[in-house]
């Protein structure tokens, strides 16, 4: 990230240095910050939150991110963002539910492209924890479409905690739609919301054929906290190739490519 030098003159070098880690791993710790400066997690945490205010980098529960990952943009940003790629990654994966199918629709603007594309669909049965997807099918009276209880929790309309793991765990899907933010140095999913992740991780789990579905700009960006190894997925649908190592994982897994040209 290049920093203006009117901003760059307010920073220690630890700040500078701090901004730069972040940047080049996509999230650092405050452990491990702490850690490399040899000075406390109290310090740490009070440049990182200084760097937050300058919109520097993003600050998270126990560490940072880069101010540029769409963590930090609007909902609705979001959804503008790469959105012919993420229509074209909807009707992929839209594709591959055949009739009569159980469905489990996860949150995210690429999982509501899944929805979209689902629209007009006779005979299915989609859940979501997604008040967004659900409301694009709302108006469709041809499917049997079932909300989960939950806490919503952001702009996005996700419904997450106890309620809503426990009614994901009485189903049993055919297919899971899972969305995630990021890739870890071993492909693993990754994502920044630890309930949401919960949320996801019992849909896999209730799932019969798991499906992650992201745009790129996931390739190679890191998040939080791991949402499941590519081992635990059927496929990933997405608008382009991975670069060679990741694409190397995705084969290693045994892990279907669909790339939505």
């Amino acid at each position: 990230m290049t920093i203006q030098a009117e901003l760059a003159g307010e920073l220690t070098q630890r700040q500078l240095d701090i901004v730069r880690i972040v940047g080049e791993q996509g999230y650092a710790t405050i452990d491990a910050l702490a850690h490399r400066f040899t000075v406390s997690a109290q310090s740490i945490r009070r440049d990182i939150i200084q760097l937050d205010r300058m919109r520097l980098l993003q600050r998270f529960h126990g560490g940072a991110g880069p101010s540029e990952t769409t963590v930090r943009l609007g909902y609705l940003e979001k959804s503008i963002r790469a959105a012919d790629a993420k229509a074209r990654i909807g009707k992929a994966a839209a594709a591959l539910v055949p009739d009569g199918a159980s469905v489990f629709l996860d949150v995210g603007t690429t999982v509501e492209a899944v929805a979209r594309a689902l629209r007009g669909r006779v005979g299915l049965r989609v859940f979501t924890s997604s008040l967004a997807a659900a409301t694009i099918l709302a108006g469709e009276s041809e499917l049997q479409l079932h909300v989960f209880a939950g806490t919503a929790r952001g702009a996005d309309g996700s419904l997450a905690g106890a309620a809503t793991i426990a009614g994901i765990s009485a189903i049993r899907f055919d297919l899971a739609f899972l969305g995630f933010s990021g890739f870890d140095d071993d492909g693993t999913l990754m994502d920044f919301d630890l309930e949401k992740i919960a949320v996801k991780q019992a849909a896999l789990r209730r799932a019969d054929t798991a499906i992650a579905v992201g745009d790129h700009s996931k390739f190679e960006r890191r998040a939080i906290a791991h949402v499941a190894p590519l081992r635990q997925l059927a496929r990933l649908v997405s608008d382009a190739q991975p670069p060679a190592a990741l694409t190397e994982q995705i084969s290693a897994a045994g892990l279907d490519l669909l790339v939505a040209n």
